[in-house]
């Protein structure tokens, strides 16, 4: 059963969901049925074309112009050019994430928030590989499990610096979709990055242009 989306009067948003299987179109449907502007991207035309698909049986006849909120793209620059908040649904593993928060991380503006699911790797050492560490977000959630079985409630978890504006765009995000957001900061872990680098030279510790 999908969860009731609550009316908001704040800004709506510009989302991006990079990757089209079953949590990026769940996503993406859940966002323009809050009346979000939506861009999903995919390589693979054949992704986005079952994407599409999905999302037109799942919306009622009479709901059908909800659709033209979404955006079938297949770059990760046309994506995110004016997304206020990207969603990344990439596998959570290290190097899946590393690349494409970097990818993310250069193509973005400046504004824009990053939410990544993630249940094993540690959102500070991630954020550590950005320019935008105050604007980092783990969503502690498996993608398959969040894909089919949308709960109340959501967790979230932030890093010492993520900033105010950040933990409210992303919270008035899953409250608009019906999901209560809860959100917890990150403590003290064992790392899962090699921050060394980004601490002794100020830069993020991601993979350089030519990987």
């Amino acid at each position: 059963m999908w969860p009731r989306p609550c009316p908001s009067k704040s800004r709506l948003l510009t989302t991006a969901i990079i990757g089209a299987g079953p949590l990026g179109r769940w996503l993406a449907l859940a966002a323009a049925r809050a009346g979000d502007r939506v861009l999903l991207e995919d390589v693979m035309p054949s992704n986005l074309h079952h994407a599409q698909e999905y999302i037109r049986r799942e919306l009622s006849p009479s709901n059908l112009d909800q659709e033209a909120h979404i955006s079938f793209v297949s770059s990760i620059e046309d994506a995110v050019r004016e997304a206020d908040l990207v969603i990344d649904c990439v596998p959570d593993e290290l190097e899946s994430k590393l690349e494409i928060l970097w990818l993310l991380d250069r193509m973005a503006p400046p504004r824009t928030v990053l939410a990544t699911p993630t249940t094993r790797l540690s959102i500070t050492d991630l954020a550590a590989c950005t320019y935008r560490p105050d604007k980092c977000v783990a969503i502690v959630a498996e993608a398959r499990g969040l894909a089919e079985s949308q709960g109340a409630e959501i967790l979230l978890r932030a890093t010492p610096r993520t900033s105010a504006e950040t933990v409210a765009l992303v919270g008035n995000f899953w409250r608009r979709l019906g999901i209560a957001p809860r959100f917890e900061t990150e403590t003290d872990r064992s790392p899962t990055l090699p921050v060394e680098t980004a601490a002794s030279t100020n830069q993020p510790a991601c993979p350089s242009s030519d990987s």
